[in-house]
Parts: C-alpha cells; sequence; structure tokens
C-alpha cells in the first residue's frame, strides 16, 4: 500500500498525542485571510482534512461556520467532542475529492497540514464544485524549522533514522511548482509567519508520536528511538526545555 493509499487511518493511533502535542497556527493566519481573501465572520468554510479541529477551531472563534470534512473516524470525533457544543461547526464523514457538499455553497476552502494528502486534480475539480464565484483556496502549514538549531538538526537526523516513510509522505514535497498548477491559470499568494512550540521531554515524545511516520510501541525501533530522542533531550534541552521553530506558510488563490 501506497504511503497515500492508507492516509484516512494511518493517524488512528495518533489521535491524543496529535491533539495534545500538534501546533496551531498564529493570528497573521486568519488576519491574512480576512484582509486578502475576504474572509469574513458570516463566511462558510470548508476545513478539509479537518482532523482533530486545529484549524477549525481559528474559524468558529472568527465567527463562521465550518464545514469539517474528515475521512479518519477517530480525528473525525476528536473533533466532534471537542466542538459538540457549537452549533456552526457540522462534522462531515468524506474527503477532499467528494466532500458531499453542494455546489457554490462555500465562502472559502481551507486545506490545514493535508494537502500533501489528497489527489490534486481531483480536488482541485472538487473544490471549484463548492466554491462560490470569486472565492477562496486558503492551504497552509506549519512547516518545522530543520536547520537554524542545533536540536532541530539533530532532530531531523533522528526522523531521517528511525521513521518508516518519513521522506516519502513529508509535505515539504509540495513545492510552489505544485501550487502553481493546482491554481493554474488562475495567480495564487504567498505568506509566511514564524512560530514556536516549547517542550519537555514527555511533550516532545508526544509530538514526535503524533507523527504517523514515527514506529508506534510494539513497532520495530519503536523503544531505540525513545532512547536516542532522550539522549537528544539531555544533550540540547535548557531548563528542561527544547524549542520546535516553525515557518507558517499559506498560499491562496481563486480557482475560477
Amino acid at each position: 500500500m501506497s504511503p497515500a493509499a492508507d492516509s484516512t487511518t494511518r493517524f488512528s493511533n495518533r489521535v491524543a498525542d496529535y491533539v495534545r502535542y500538534r501546533p496551531s497556527y498564529p493570528d497573521q493566519l486568519i488576519q491574512t485571510l480576512q484582509a486578502e481573501a475576504g474572509l469574513t465572520p458570516q463566511s462558510i468554510v470548508a476545513d478539509v482534512g479537518s482532523g482533530t479541529g486545529i484549524s477549525v477551531d481559528l474559524f468558529l472563534r472568527l465567527g463562521c461556520t465550518v464545514f469539517g470534512i474528515e475521512p479518519n473516524a477517530d480525528m473525525r470525533g476528536a473533533a466532534e467532542a471537542r466542538f459538540a457544543s457549537e452549533s456552526r461547526f457540522r462534522s462531515t464523514s468524506a474527503t477532499a475529492e467528494a466532500t458531499s457538499l453542494p455546489n457554490a455553497s462555500v465562502d472559502l476552502v481551507a486545506v490545514g497540514q493535508a494537502f500533501h494528502w489528497f489527489d490534486r486534480d481531483r480536488t482541485r475539480a472538487e473544490f471549484s464544485r463548492i466554491l462560490r464565484s470569486n472565492r477562496y483556496v486558503a492551504l497552509f502549514w506549519n512547516s518545522r524549522r530543520t536547520e537554524s538549531t542545533p536540536f532541530l538538526k539533530a532532530y531531523e537526523a533522528l526522523l531521517n533514522e528511525f521513521a518508516t516513510d518519513y521522506q516519502q509522505i513529508n509535505h515539504t514535497n509540495i513545492d510552489k511548482v505544485v501550487i502553481s498548477q493546482f491554481f493554474a491559470p488562475q495567480p495564487f499568494e504567498y505568506r509566511s509567519f514564524p512560530s514556536f512550540q516549547d517542550f519537555d521531554f514527555d511533550g516532545l515524545g508526544g509530538r514526535l508520536l503524533s507523527s504517523s511516520y514515527a514506529p508506534a510501541a510494539g513497532q520495530p525501533r519503536h523503544e531505540e528511538m525513545l532512547t536516542a530522542l532522550e539522549r537528544l533531550f539531555r544533550d540540547h534541552q535548557s531548563d528542561g526545555k527544547v524549542r520546535f521553530e516553525y515557518d507558517t506558510e499559506l498560499y491562496f488563490g481563486r480557482l475560477n
């Protein structure tokens, strides 16, 4: 099975760590979409690949109605529990290629940390179908810096040694050429915002194990990986913490 083929199930045993340890997005993301992509508190947003609801939360706090499109039952269930009292959240078991939403029904399609899993041609056709005229698609990621500190260099080396298919499914395989092809013939805009997370050792372990490519408990090299992680933490911690640095990358544009 290819890495993408099991994308709807591969996070099922990672949900608790995903909820606790994955980063949200900086305020500039929503502020930019408001200033430059027509996002308002009245907008209807399709959050596609919505997972546990990290980006859903940002749109709900603005006041939007949000359709969370998520095929993974465990991740979708985490979002449903989180927003159980929120009437403006509509959870949908569907995929990017077949969202089940009506034609011309949404003001923004948002994709946080998930675009690299999608069939791009089918997804483009589906997004064009559900978007109202002249409305935007926003694709965004938290891209972990891999070279900016000795700790981040060592963490990247650990992933390359122990992670099962890290290079194959890394979202950094999506570059501006791919993005340009997706939006073509329309132009797109790009913005980048810095952010960070600080972790103690338990948090660092949870952050690592939230990644689908990290060997889980019972899988080959899991214990060896955690021993290496403990050594890495000991060598690089300051006051009991290490820091992940990110660039939050945002691409947005119209499809029609």
